[in-house]
């Protein structure tokens, strides 16, 4: 029998993210941030090759970020609704971890299999933010699939997409459980 780490499982058993828009400041230092990635760039990542890349956002970006999200909006014909609740991502934000993907070319592995990787890489910011003490959140929206608005704001080169937008902050409130799926009705076991 396998020694058990009880402490990582109790964490992945009760780990819950922290809605984006109760984080608050400060956010994580510098310090507190490359532990983090280090801990995202530890995500199974088949061929070494690296898929994805991390930007972090902080200060000033968010303000040049909320400009952009209503230029593109407007330009793109997108409700207010819509562009408000982009806009509210960078307002209130802290600290951002975009994760982009960034696929290589490669004969072995398929190109799916390095966008898992970048998901992957967004869950496993996530959960160094949460065992790092910081309430977390992985967010998209329609901004992060515009190419004006990745390209012009994020520096994001034609082959590249936002995997995700990683949020991290001081929560504020701990949110309550939600509803798991039940694991009889998402699971087959095959024996034979």
């Amino acid at each position: 029998m396998p020694e058990r780490n009880q402490p990582a499982l109790d964490f992945l058993l009760s780990r819950r993210s922290r809605p984006a828009k109760t984080l608050t400041t400060p956010g994580p230092s510098r310090e507190a941030l490359e532990v983090i990635l280090t801990a995202g760039a530890r995500t199974p990542d088949h061929g070494k090759l690296e898929p994805w890349r991390f930007i972090v956002l902080e200060g000033a970006a968010f303000a040049r970020l909320t400009e952009l999200v209503r230029t593109r909006g407007a330009a793109l014909g997108k409700s207010e609704q819509d562009i408000a609740k982009s806009v509210k991502q960078f307002e209130d934000g802290v600290t951002c971890i975009a994760v982009v993907e960034s696929p290589k070319d490669s004969p072995k592995v398929p190109a799916i299999e390095q966008t898992y990787s970048a998901g992957a890489a967004c869950l496993a910011l996530v959960n160094a933010g949460l065992a790092s003490g910081w309430g977390a959140n992985w967010l998209t929206g329609w901004h992060c699939y515009d190419r004006g608005f990745v390209e012009e704001g994020l520096g994001l080169a034609a082959h590249e997409s936002i995997a995700g937008l990683i949020y991290f902050g001081t929560e504020q409130i701990t949110p309550p459980e939600r509803p798991r799926p039940e694991l009889q009705e998402i699971t087959t076991w095959i024996s034979d």
